[in-house]
């Protein structure tokens, strides 16, 4: 009878028994599916970059690199950044592959254990990759540490921030424009290409800008390259290889091709597509809030000269005369320049730059920023800056004979920091932004440790803005400032041997200080140089476009379109032709951008920036005002280190470092006598230049200190 009245216990007891083994079971499977499935796909994932590593070394041995070619080199991930986006990659197939092998309904599916996918893949939380310090008066050469309480924010190789959710085609990675036929807002989304030859092309001359200097398009490429990089995806080594992407317009994974027009003139020469591989993105970190595919960032987010120095250890090692006791970078050892020093040369072999010039055999330049040698001018812009490194160092060890190298190069490299920033926010910006400059930046009041510093994947696109500035040819001038030869653009790129065996840095530079940059007009907008040519090898008709690249880059980092970043900035959105003309001023314009886009809701972001007319003495349109405001912002006030913080400099070291100029860099750095005093502007010689001793130094007395 008590065996009875137990009866019902011991059912219930095993009921549960058998649910608990069946929910383990359960369990265990599914973390066995993810070990398995990452472990196929990392297989899969390791011969990707493996071939991919060889195939750029092949194709870049060959006597004649394609334009592709040359733009994989650009763009190849490397160190760290590679590291990073392997383990993105790793992950988001894995997450694919287990949703695709079982009954889950989705990839949020709250019985899909993202934790343990994530310590399969080696994600885990981002951790800094340096100890800190955090009394140190030195920034890391990660970024790692300036925010105390978070350390990694700001960090290289971590996650462009969001300031508008992302928006895919299916919600997690695929952009807007990947499956044929599909919608967004209701509309087609017309191909970049098109879009380019619709709105961006012109034929005539440029249109040059009577108010700013060559140097003020100069200057806005150096200071992108400092906060932003988001290096490309690699290809799966499967049958949707290199060769179908470039060749066949096969697109799959991470090969996106930008298609041609049916009527589009490149068709006769390049076939169907321009090939288009997908930017680097990293994996979630907890919470996983969300699985959306986030591009990576690859340098620091600070204003703070990593184009020189590096953003990661083992390059910022590489740049450094280690055979110095004076905290010197290196320099060339083959060649000078009347006796001043060039950048070393990148030993990695081979080198695009070799093949320009395939007489003169001259590689690439190594530089703390993998695109030093994209384009000449910004190859002497970075020479200057290795110079005034290396004169400062010395300078501050007559001041300081204790100091030893590493305090010698901290230092230095701490005060071309400021000077960037100075530059940056003095001299730079208030032309970018005119009269919205006060509204978007006011006055400084001091480090927020609650400010996210981190660069915005829309920033990445709303700093493009300098590419309409691009004049069609670059000039080189003598002593007298009088023109030699003027150069098309698109023989400029990877064009170090001009440097070396063509005159130095010194005409290139005179160019950037008397030339003037390309006006952005409405119907003016970017040079066919860019538009058409864009790393066209020598003796090669194949170019790309770097406008179509723009357009196609935005889609493929997910971001909303116009009316949602005018929402964001506070701006009217407009739906209609009339409102869309009422914002552009430009009846014609909008029309063709509403014949293309159907709505203004679905007008690309930089599109749709760039084609605003400029607000009152600025340079940009009120969105991109609002963007880049937003932004430099951002990094000035949560930067621990930023120059004009307390404590980072003295009070007299911050008066010295208030006389630094563009110009003394010129005059202290290359042999170059004759500057103007504000560089920026458009100047003309010989009524707006002055001698050299006229220009303020800066004075380092401030940083002599008492040996303890």
């Amino acid at each position: 009878m008590r065996v009875v009245l137990h009866l019902p216990a011991l059912l219930a007891s095993l009921t549960l028994l058998q649910t608990a083994v069946s929910a383990t079971s359960a369990q265990t499977t599914t973390a066995a599916d993810i070990s398995d499935a990452v472990s196929q796909v990392k297989v899969q994932v390791n011969k990707a970059f493996l071939d991919s590593r060889t195939r750029l070394k092949i194709s870049m041995s060959s006597q004649s690199p394609t334009t592709r070619q040359l733009m994989e080199y650009l763009k190849h991930a490397k160190g760290q950044t590679r590291t990073a986006i392997h383990k993105g990659q790793v992950w988001e197939e894995s997450l694919k592959r287990v949703t695709q092998k079982s009954t889950l309904t989705n990839v949020t599916d709250p019985s899909l254990d993202l934790a343990f996918l994530s310590h399969e893949v080696g994600c885990g939380v981002p951790a800094p990759v340096v100890k800190c310090d955090m009394n140190s008066p030195y920034r890391t050469i990660t970024g790692d540490c300036n925010n105390r309480r978070n350390p990694t924010l700001g960090a290289a190789n971590r996650a462009l921030a969001r300031w508008l959710p992302a928006e895919y085609e299916d919600g997690l990675s695929l952009p807007f424009g990947w499956t044929p036929g599909k919608t967004r807002n209701g509309f087609r989304l017309p191909l970049a290409r098109e879009v380019s030859n619709q709105i961006i092309s012109y034929l005539n001359e440029d249109v040059l800008d009577q108010n700013t200097s060559l140097l003020f398009m100069q200057w806005g490429q150096l200071v992108d390259h400092d906060l932003d990089f988001a290096p490309d995806t690699e290809l799966g080594s499967s049958e949707y290889s290199k060769a179908l992407c470039e060749e066949h317009c096969i697109q799959r994974d991470n090969c996106f091709p930008i298609l041609f027009p049916p009527k589009d003139p490149k068709v006769k020469t390049q076939g169907k597509c321009m090939p288009f591989f997908r930017a680097g993105f990293v994996c979630p970190t907890s919470p996983y809030k969300s699985l959306t595919r986030e591009q990576i960032n690859a340098p620091t987010s600070f204003l703070d000269a990593s184009f020189v120095y590096g953003s990661e250890a083992s390059l910022a090692r590489r740049l450094l005369n280690l055979s110095s006791p004076l905290g010197l970078l290196a320099v060339n050892q083959e060649f000078s320049d009347h006796g001043l020093p060039y950048l070393p040369f990148d030993n990695k072999k081979p080198s695009p730059c070799e093949f320009i010039n395939t007489t003169a055999r001259v590689p690439c330049f190594l530089a703390g920023d993998s695109r030093a040698s994209e384009q000449i001018l910004l190859a002497a812009s970075h020479t200057l800056f290795l110079r005034e490194h290396n004169r400062l160092a010395r300078e501050l060890k007559r001041l300081n004979p204790h100091w030893d190298g590493e305090t010698l190069y901290q230092e230095t490299r701490k005060i071309l920091g400021a000077f960037v920033q100075i530059i940056t926010f003095r001299d730079y910006l208030p032309i970018v932004l005119g009269d919205e400059k006060q509204k978007q930046i006011p006055p400084y009041q001091g480090y927020d440790e609650s400010v996210d510093p981190r660069i915005s994947n829309v920033f990445t696109f709303a700093f493009r803005f300098g590419h309409l500035e691009i004049p069609s040819t670059m000039s080189r001038l003598d002593e007298n400032y009088q023109q030699e030869p003027e150069l098309p653009l698109h023989t400029l790129f990877f064009n170090t041997w001009r440097i070396v065996k063509d005159g130095g840095i010194d005409p290139l530079v005179r160019g950037l200080l008397a030339k003037k940059s390309k006006l952005m007009d409405q119907n003016k907008m970017m040079t066919g140089e860019l538009r058409n040519k864009l790393f066209q090898p020598p003796h090669n008709i194949y170019g790309h476009d770097l406008a179509a690249i723009n357009i196609h880059r935005g889609r493929d980092h997910g971001l909303p379109g116009y009316n949602s970043w005018r929402e964001f900035c506070g701006l009217a959105q407009p739906k209609t032709l009339e409102e869309l003309d009422t914002v552009l001023k430009n009846k014609m314009l909008a029309k063709k951008l509403l014949d293309l886009y159907g709505t203004p809701d679905n007008i690309d972001i930089w599109m749709g920036a760039i084609a605003e007319p400029m607000v009152e003495g600025g340079r940009v349109g009120p969105l991109l005002a609002c963007l880049l405001g937003k932004q430099f912002q951002q990094i000035r006030d949560g930067d621990r280190f930023w120059w004009e913080n307390p404590g980072v400099f003295t009070k007299k070291q911050q008066d010295a470092l208030q006389k630094v100029s563009f110009s003394r860099l010129v005059c202290d750095n290359t042999h170059i006598t004759k500057v103007p005093l504000d560089p920026f502007q458009a100047n003309s010689y010989p009524q707006d230049f002055v001698d050299c001793s006229a220009v303020d130094k800066l004075d380092l007395s401030p940083w002599a200190s008492v040996e303890n």
